[in-house]
């Protein structure tokens, strides 16, 4: 039911989070529940919509443009991720996100996954595919890279990333994992604590679609029982500071791993504000190095939006 003054009104919705990252989420199978970046705006804002980071539309991936593409790469991939940032802007990909985005399918009656079962996902960053944990889900990420290769090999860095809260600027490590990261290493958990995040940290250069920026501090010691342990925070390009962010997660630790040298461990920990995901790095097909992301994911709340819901 819709309200010919307000297309949201009727709207069925549900809440999620992974690890403090959260999402409105809306099931629109047939695509005909086009948003404009101001709806999705108002539903992610905290104080007169919803609240969340971001809005997740699950489209079957025949009804979408995107989605088509996909299904040509992976016929199995029958969901599309339609990922909007809080601000309405689009983003290609969320690691957190997809982990709640498949939780919502089942939780929706879309799909079902037992444990140890496989869903391809498609997303604007190509397909990902999730698998059921005992306590959550685990995410190909699929392959990691660097945003400038040549500069990194010749200097360790690519970019400098200035901050309220940061005396100088910091040299930073640029990665994408189908979407943009720019990675920076701090001193102590003191700082990093510290960083006021409200406003947006400035890199230069700057990655041509805008990066996501994350702030590390390592364990000391860095690795223990095998396993490589990080902290970190973030500011997310059209969001600001979230408590936590899957993809940066895993673009912190390739960046710490990489700075580690020879030796570093295959198996990380990060923790964020929100909690602690897992990251896992390993050879995929056509042998380049992928990353596994993993994590819980929650359904907090469903309802319908009301008429007083601003459009």
């Amino acid at each position: 039911m819709t309200n010919a003054n307000n297309p949201l009104t009727g709207m069925r919705f549900s809440k999620g989070h992974g690890t403090g990252n959260d999402f409105v989420l809306l099931a629109d199978p047939e695509g005909v529940r086009s948003l404009t970046a101001e709806q999705v705006a108002a539903l992610c804002d905290r104080r007169r919509g919803l609240g969340g980071d971001g809005l997740i539309r699950a489209v079957r991936s025949e009804n979408i443009l995107e989605g088509t593409a996909i299904l040509e790469e992976n016929p199995a991939a029958q969901w599309f991720m339609d990922y909007y940032n809080s601000d309405g802007s689009l983003s290609e990909m969320c690691g957190n996100g997809v982990r709640v985005f498949v939780h919502f399918l089942i939780s929706e009656g879309l799909a079902s996954l037992a444990d140890g079962e496989q869903l391809p996902i498609g997303t604007r960053a190509g397909v990902k595919v999730v698998a059921r944990t005992a306590d959550g889900y685990r995410v190909d990420m699929g392959p990691w890279g660097f945003l400038e290769p040549a500069q990194v090999q010749a200097r360790g860095s690519d970019s400098l990333v200035e901050a309220v809260g940061l005396d100088v600027a910091r040299p930073a490590l640029s990665i994408t994992m189908g979407n943009p990261h720019t990675v920076v290493a701090l001193a102590d958990l003191e700082e990093l604590a510290a960083l006021p995040l409200t406003t947006a940290p400035a890199v230069t250069p700057v990655p041509s679609n805008g990066s996501n920026v994350e702030f590390t501090v390592p364990a000391e010691p860095l690795v223990m029982e095998g396993i490589g342990h990080i902290s970190m925070r973030v500011h997310e390009r059209g969001v600001g500071e979230t408590l936590s962010c899957g993809t940066g997660a895993c673009a912190a630790a390739a960046a710490t791993r990489f700075w580690a040298g020879a030796g570093a461990p295959e198996l990380w920990a990060v923790a964020v504000p929100g909690g602690v995901v897992g990251v896992r790095f390993f050879t995929g097909p056509g042998g380049r190095e992928h990353v596994e992301l993993s994590g819980p994911a929650v359904v907090v709340a469903e309802g319908v939006l009301a008429a007083g819901f601003a459009s």
